[in-house]
């Protein structure tokens, strides 16, 4: 059993900035690859960003170069770097662990991003 926990979301102004964290309860050196989906109001829950272990990151092609996902393996902690942010960006943001076959679910964190 992984717990994920995240935190970082808020309210800002399009073109502004945020970073999402999540917190693991295992260690990263046993987990498979972490990941950051988000979901918006009436639609399907979608990858942002994943990073597996040992290997190459993959992201959202309406994210790529505007957000950066990262680990700090010693905090057992993954990062989403959000910038130049637009009103479509606004969702809730999940952290997914992948664990032999087995994924886990944080439970979200809310962006929103107006003016």
């Amino acid at each position: 059993q992984v717990q994920l926990v995240e935190s970082g979301g808020g309210l800002v102004q399009p073109g502004g900035s945020l970073r999402l964290s999540c917190a693991a309860s295992a260690s990263f050196a046993t987990i498979n690859a972490m990941a950051w989906y988000r979901q918006a109001p009436g639609k399907p829950r979608e990858l942002v960003a994943r990073i597996p272990s040992g290997g190459s990151t993959n992201y959202a092609d309406s994210v790529k170069g505007r957000f950066t996902i990262s680990t700090d393996n010693a905090k057992n902690t993954v990062y989403l770097q959000m910038n130049s942010l637009k009103p479509e960006d606004t969702a809730v943001y999940y952290c997914n662990a992948a664990l032999r076959g087995v994924v886990f679910w944080g439970q979200g964190t809310q962006v929103t991003v107006s003016s």
